[in-house]
């Protein structure tokens, strides 16, 4: 009578043993993915290889007695072609209006909020219904959006407007920096964590769990206009500060006017934007979007190339026709010698060997690096990156972040594949602005025609 019993518990183990491995025969299978993982070349992007190449100005450079290289390798990645452009940065702007305002709305009105899953299941906190047109003529929403316009006294000729001053982008990242440290590291012993890390307030508290290594910030998007002529002494700039960043004439020009901690905003969201759409196709995501560092900009800026000046391989600003090649200020102020006064459209003229337009010229780029004279000395020449999340408390030359590629306003000197420079984190400029990358799963895809 107890025979049966055992020969089920005998049965039931074999089951379970064989539904884990996968394997009839006990083999070593691994895991394998749900057939849908295929990392496709990104919108806008050039495909960046692996490679090895001198960080630093070449012999030929006036400065290269001075200023130390170093023999640095980089992993593949993705990158903008061109730099972002106004159209790009204002679907991050509406973005941010749209989900202010439905969050607003939906005080008011259920609709604009999802509060249950498709089981019914209760969501806590609702998410936003995005499928629910908003009309924004309507008397009624404009009231429940109150918040988001211009105060009465504000207003210009009495128009109703969007108070661009409120338009917050609130997200959460993972400090995997100060999560690495040793000092931080969960205690298996004592069952706790130890350490303590700085949260987004600059404030030095004890670790509770994973979520103390959680940091919340709120940045304002829209692009400081005004730079325009903040920038410049007895200059009149009047008509960009009114018309670059809104008008349709300026869409395919690069943005400016946004400071470091924006730029990097930008990036969440646009990882977020894609991560969601995929999540919601059940597919798999992809690397999170963010700010090259500063040797995956060089390395991207030369093409392949070593030890040349300028992105195009040459050691001169101008090509054998005697055309300049970027956007930038030559001979003493004659702005318009290279057919551009200011800003110029993206990718007016020709790309470098890796298809990326404007690494030198027309707006000087956002590195995800900390600026230090003597990074080349110390940093790692595997992926070498100087990476700091400023407190607000530090001082200010701990905020300076490494801008590369110089402007329109830069001599040639400044728009070298070389060439250093830096702004603090907090500024924005008429002649600063950005593009991401992303860092591959697939190092050994290729889509261009060069190798």
């Amino acid at each position: 009578m107890k025979t049966a019993p055992l020969l089920s518990i005998i049965i039931l183990t074999f089951f379970i043993v064989s539904g884990c491995s996968k394997s009839g025969n006990g083999e070593l299978i691994g895991v394998k993915d749900n057939g849908n993982w295929k990392e496709n070349t990104p919108l806008g992007m050039e495909f960046i290889p692996k490679g090895s190449y001198t960080l630093g100005p070449s012999d030929q450079e006036a400065n290269s007695a001075y200023t130390p290289t170093k023999t640095v390798s980089v992993e593949a990645f993705w990158m903008d072609d061109t730099e972002i452009t106004n159209s790009e940065y204002r679907q991050f702007v509406n973005w941010a209006k749209e989900s202010m305002a439905r969050k607003m709305l939906g005080e008011q009105y259920p609709e604009f909020l999802i509060a249950e899953d498709k089981n019914g299941n209760p969501i806590d906190p609702p998410k936003t219904n995005w499928s629910e047109k908003i009309e924004w003529d309507n008397i009624e929403y404009q009231a429940a959006m109150e918040d988001l316009y211009l105060p009465e006294n504000e207003r210009f000729y009495g128009k109703k407007e969007i108070d661009t001053r409120k338009l917050v982008y609130e997200f959460w990242w993972i400090d995997l920096q100060q999560a690495a440290k040793k000092r931080n590291r969960y205690n298996f012993e004592n069952q706790k964590y130890d350490g303590s890390v700085y949260n987004t307030d600059g404030e030095l508290v004890p670790i509770v769990d994973r979520s103390s290594f959680i940091m919340h910030e709120q940045v304002h998007v829209y692009p400081d206009t005004l730079v325009w002529i903040a920038d410049f002494t007895y200059s009149y700039n009047e008509p960009l500060a009114n018309y670059y960043f809104s008008h349709p004439g300026f869409y395919d020009y690069p943005v400016v006017g946004v400071n470091w901690e924006q730029a990097k905003a930008f990036c969440h969201w646009r990882s977020k934007l894609q991560n969601d759409f995929l999540e919601s196709k059940q597919k798999t995501t992809v690397n999170d979007y963010r700010l090259p560092t500063e040797a995956e900009w060089e390395y991207a800026a030369r093409g392949g190339r070593d030890n040349t000046i300028y992105p195009w391989g040459n050691y001169y600003a101008r090509n054998n026709r005697y055309d300049y090649m970027a956007n930038f200020k030559p001979l003493r102020g004659n702005y318009v010698a290279d057919e551009g006064m200011t800003a110029m459209k993206v990718g007016s003229f020709e790309q470098n060997d890796f298809c990326l337009y404007d690494m030198s010229g027309n707006v000087a780029e956002w590195t995800n690096d900390a600026f230090d004279e003597a990074a080349y000395e110390y940093i790692h020449d595997l992926n070498p990156s100087l990476g700091y999340n400023a407190r607000p408390d530090d001082p200010p030359v701990m905020k300076r972040k490494v801008v590369r590629g110089g402007s329109w306003k830069d001599i040639a000197s400044n728009i070298r594949a070389s060439t250093r420079n830096f702004e603090y984190q907090d500024s924005a400029k008429s002649y600063i602005g950005f593009r991401c990358v992303r860092s591959t799963f697939n190092p050994s895809f290729s889509n261009n025609k060069y190798w």
